[in-house]
C-alpha cells in the first residue's frame, strides 16, 4: 500500500470517468482505464482492487468528494456488496433535496407565484449544475444495473416529479397558475429542460454556443413563461 499525489488520482478519476460515461458501467473494462492513462497493462491496479472500487470512487467524486482533502492509500479496495448504492441513497438524501420546493408546498398564500417557482428553478438548476457529471455517470450507469436505475430514476427523479406536481396541482388549484393537461407530465417537462440546459448540452456534439449565465437564464425565463404567465397577468391587472 502506498499513497498516490492528488494530482495522479485526479487523472485516474479523469479517466474512469470518461470511460464509463462513454461505455457505461457494464462494458467498461479496466483495460480501458489502463489505456486511456497510458499506462501498461494492469497497472491501474496499483490504484484500485477492481472495477467496483474504481466506479465507488468515481461516484464519490462525482458526489463532491475533494480529493486534495483527502488522503486516499493505493490500492483502493473492492466496496463492500451495496455499498456503493447505500452511499447514492445517502447523498441523494442530503444533496438531492429542493428546500424552496418544500417551502412552498407548506405556503398556502405566496405573495408572488411567478418569483416562487422562479426559485424553484434556479435552485433545481443550480442543483443540476453542480453535481452535472455525477448525475451524467448516474444517467449512463442506471442503463445496464437494475438496483441504481431503481434507487435513481425509480425513487430520486420519480420523487421530484411527484413534488412538482403536487405543487403544480396546489397553485392551480388555487387559480394561482393556468391549467395544464396533467401536472405530472408538466412538472416532467421542467425536470427535463433544465436537464438539457445545466447538463446534457455539454454532451452535444453539436452544440448551440452560450455561457452557462445564457443557459440558465434562458432554461429559467421559459419555463416561468409558459407556467406562470396567468398569475403575471393577473398582477398587472
Amino acid at each position: 500500500m502506498k499513497k498516490i499525489s492528488t494530482t495522479r488520482w485526479l487523472e485516474v478519476v479523469r479517466a474512469a470517468t470518461e470511460v464509463f460515461l462513454r461505455k457505461g458501467y457494464k462494458r467498461a473494462q479496466m483495460a480501458d482505464v489502463t489505456e486511456a492513462l497510458g499506462l501498461s497493462a494492469g497497472a491501474i491496479y496499483r490504484y484500485v482492487e477492481s472495477k467496483e472500487a474504481l466506479f465507488d470512487l468515481v461516484v464519490r467524486v462525482g458526489a463532491g468528494m475533494n480529493l486534495e482533502t483527502r488522503s486516499l492509500i493505493a490500492p483502493i479496495a473492492t466496496p463492500r456488496p451495496g455499498a456503493t448504492l447505500a452511499f447514492l441513497r445517502t447523498t441523494l438524501k442530503r444533496e438531492g433535496r429542493i428546500p424552496k420546493l418544500a417551502q412552498a408546498l407548506a405556503d398556502s398564500k405566496p405573495e408572488d407565484v411567478a418569483a416562487e417557482f422562479k426559485g424553484i428553478v434556479r435552485e433545481l438548476y443550480g442543483k443540476t449544475a453542480q453535481f452535472r457529471v455525477g448525475i451524467q455517470l448516474l444517467d449512463r450507469s442506471s442503463l445496464d444495473w437494475p438496483e441504481l436505475a431503481a434507487l435513481w430514476s425509480g425513487r430520486w427523479r420519480a420523487s421530484l416529479v411527484d413534488q412538482l406536481g403536487r405543487y403544480l396541482d396546489l397553485r392551480i388549484s388555487q387559480r394561482r397558475l393556468p391549467p395544464v393537461p396533467d401536472s405530472k407530465p408538466w412538472a416532467r417537462y421542467v425536470v427535463e429542460t433544465v436537464a438539457f440546459f445545466a447538463l446534457h448540452r455539454h454532451y452535444d456534439p453539436f452544440p448551440t454556443a452560450m455561457s452557462d449565465k445564457v443557459a440558465e437564464d434562458t432554461a429559467v425565463s421559459a419555463l416561468v413563461r409558459s407556467t406562470c404567465a396567468e398569475d403575471a397577468r393577473k398582477r398587472k391587472e
